[in-house]
């Protein structure tokens, strides 16, 4: 309890330290009080950008709240564009926690020291981040290896800050005025899940084994192998990946590689795992990409970190093909269509109205190199777009959005003159012919004939038994009826009496009032 006053502490002490009262001011629903807060905490400097003041503020509070900043700087339907731009400069930068504690870690889970396990264990770690940190290693048959383990004492340490920013979210959704939109409470959970995922090592291995597959017989990609006899929770074991980091393109000219085939591959890596696989690296930062300058495998991008992986079904794979379609078309009004006939956008929304209003956003980047355009300007402008006509953000779409900011960073490095759109309409064309054309229907025929081949032998025997079920009536299903038929005459009973009763008082009326207009009665 002592423990969660004092971080608790340590949080509005640096809250207020950095103004980030200041910054919720405006959204309060109280100004009075806000107003209070402000003139009695005077002495703050606050001439810095609020951007900047809670990039600072995360990263004094700890690994927690910078990877809580990362998540939001993915929402920029949620954030200020000032804010969002400012939250994607944080880094993970921890420093390594000690090579003993991650020995006891590896023994532990491994059930061996590492000097039985490995034939070679480096005690000096080669990167370390907020969850885990990365030990090179040679296995008893030589084959070089690196060893991830995960941070010790992450569990706890999550759970308590996670827990403080459940409270937070909670005041922040009674006190924000702009709470309904931004979701506080919403946000807080993804990420909680979103960091429980990552303290499970064995999840991001297999994260990668399903991206290896999916690349095994490709030119463009290459991805770590596991070794699972080595893999655990908290450890995990894989092929030592040899490259240079895609962001030092000097090193990269230098050693011959093509930097606008390099970012033309980038594209069709991109598209092909977005729409052929419906499976996507969705942390594709500079940091977690090499290239590989080896004979066999030279110029090919190499893939890291598969901690966050992002997954599309079948019908979110043909909508955004659509759309991606239409805006290479510049058919802005198949576009609105679209989002209207999937129900994103309310259906008595003016298909016109939104045909315009996207026009607006994406008729500027449209034959233009990479370097005059800015998709972050252009999500930024679409998620303004969607809070005027009351658009619903898919939330499987965010991380796909990061990852093609991600894809624009990296475009802008290697080959500005890049025309993405160019690059990509072939590609998205020809996936289209062969979803719609008779090679998609084979190919889905293929994939279904499993379950027919399961099902047809069975049609006889289905179809006597509901022949037999209609034809003979059950047990149960004859008291059944005998129930229904006892209320319906029940029923019937009280309809006759209501009936006759109402038709005698009708004609007592009626003849009473012929009597008296016969005797000459006053009525």
């Amino acid at each position: 309890m002592i423990l969660k006053f004092l971080r608790l502490f340590k949080i509005i002490r640096v809250s207020i330290k950095y103004g980030l009262d200041e910054i919720a001011i405006s959204g309060l629903q109280v100004p009075r009080t806000a107003k209070l807060i402000d003139t009695l905490i005077f002495w703050r400097d606050l001439s810095s950008p609020r951007g900047l003041r809670l990039r600072l503020a995360l990263e004094e509070l700890g690994p927690i709240f910078v990877k809580f900043g990362q998540v939001l700087s993915t929402r920029r339907d949620l954030m200020p564009p000032d804010i969002a731009e400012e939250l994607a400069r944080l880094q993970d930068r921890v420093p390594p926690f000690d090579s003993d504690l991650a020995i006891a870690q590896i023994t532990k889970s491994l059930g061996a020291h590492p000097d039985q396990l490995f034939a070679r264990f480096e005690r000096e770690p080669v990167a370390s981040a907020s969850i885990a940190q990365v030990h090179f290693a040679n296995l008893k048959d030589g084959r070089e290896v690196a060893v991830k383990v995960l941070r010790p004492g992450m569990k706890k340490l999550i759970d308590e800050d996670v827990a403080l920013m459940h409270i937070a979210a909670d005041w922040t959704s009674r006190l924000w005025a702009d709470s309904k939109r931004l979701k506080p409470k919403e946000v807080v959970g993804e990420f909680d899940k979103y960091l429980h995922d990552e303290l499970d090592l064995m999840r991001e291995a297999a994260n990668a084994s399903q991206l290896r597959r999916n690349f095994a017989n490709s030119d463009l990609l290459l991805v770590p192998e596991m070794h699972w006899d080595y893999c655990s929770s908290s450890v995990i074991v894989m092929e030592r990946m040899v490259g240079i980091p895609v962001s030092q393109t000097e090193r990269l000219v230098a050693a011959g590689v093509d930097l606008r085939k390099l970012s033309s591959d980038g594209v069709e890596i991109f598209f092909t795992q977005v729409f052929r696989d419906g499976f996507f690296h969705a942390d594709m930062h500079p940091g977690n990409i090499l290239v590989s300058i080896a004979p066999e495998s030279f110029g090919r991008y190499i893939a890291l970190d598969f901690g966050i992986v992002g997954t599309l079904n079948d019908y979110d794979k043909d909508y955004l093909s659509q759309n991606f379609l239409a805006f290479f078309r510049r058919d802005y009004k198949r576009v609105a269509e679209a989002h209207i006939e999937s129900g994103w956008a309310p259906k008595d929304t003016r298909v016109d109205e939104l045909e315009a209003a996207v026009r607006a956003c994406c008729e500027p980047i449209f034959d233009r190199p990479l370097k005059d355009i800015s998709f972050g300007q252009v999500l930024l402008r679409l998620f303004q777009t969607s809070r005027r006509f009351n658009v619903e953000v898919q939330p499987q779409l965010v991380l796909l959005q990061k990852t093609l900011l991600n894809i624009e960073g990296l475009g802008r490095q290697l080959d500005p003159e890049l025309d993405l759109w160019q690059t990509a309409k072939p590609y998205l064309e020809k996936w289209m012919s062969n979803q719609v054309g008779p090679q998609g229907f084979m190919e889905r025929l293929r994939a279904e004939a499993p379950r027919y081949a399961h099902i047809f032998p069975q049609l006889p025997r289905l179809l006597h038994q509901a022949l037999t079920v209609h034809g003979e009536p059950r047990e149960n299903d004859v008291e059944l009826m005998k129930t229904l038929l006892a209320e319906q005459r029940q029923t019937n009973r009280l309809l006759s009496f209501i009936v006759y009763f109402v038709g005698a008082f009708a004609l007592g009326a009626l003849g009473l009032q012929v009597f008296m207009r016969w005797h000459q009665l006053p009525f």
